[in-house]
């Protein structure tokens, strides 16, 4: 099992639990205070982002199925 697991909510965030950081686009670490699992912004609506504040109920809608990828082009 991977040592970080990714959870894609339906009709919601992103949980992301493990052992991961998140960084900026500039490499930056965002202070995550220890937190080990956290939920990120999928509908662009939070106060909070990149982090999910909740703010998306009734305005996301994505029922969560996993599928596989076409193959990786060479």
């Amino acid at each position: 099992m991977a040592s970080t697991k990714i959870t894609v909510n339906a009709n919601g965030s992103l949980k992301i639990d493990g052992d991961f950081e998140i960084v900026d686009s500039k490499g930056n670490i965002y202070g995550l205070q220890g937190r080990t699992v956290v939920g990120l912004c999928r509908c662009g609506l939070s106060n909070n982002k990149p982090f999910c504040d909740g703010s998306h109920r009734g305005h996301l809608e994505h029922e969560a199925i996993a599928f596989d990828l076409p193959p990786k082009k060479a």
